[in-house]
């Protein structure tokens, strides 16, 4: 039921918006946010063995302790492991975060 005199437009259909965002699923269930965060965590340090590690880390560490360790390993190109680097800058993080409650 189209109008012959409409004109085409570039809109994509709204359940394909999120296509481009999906990630690949394996069997297991990721029902809460912060085990979305965790497995992309995970996915961006390549470090798929430890998923459930960053999965706990992001249900209790600050959020920006971790969106800021992440981006100094995203920063750094030459790192030979990306998870080593962003666990030390995690805990460098919080060595600063407590100096300054004090």
């Amino acid at each position: 039921m189209s109008d012959p005199n409409s004109k085409p437009t570039n809109f994509a259909p709204l359940g394909s918006l999120f296509d481009a965002f999906k990630i690949e699923d394996k069997g297991g269930y990721i029902t809460q946010e912060f085990q979305d965060f965790g497995y992309r965590l995970a996915m961006e340090l390549d470090d798929m063995a430890h998923k459930s590690l960053y999965m706990r880390l992001s249900k209790t560490v600050d959020r920006g302790l971790l969106e800021r360790a992440l981006s100094f390993v995203s920063d750094a190109q030459n790192a030979k492991s990306k998870a080593r680097l962003f666990m030390w800058k995690l805990t460098e993080l919080k060595k600063e975060k407590k100096q300054l409650k004090k």
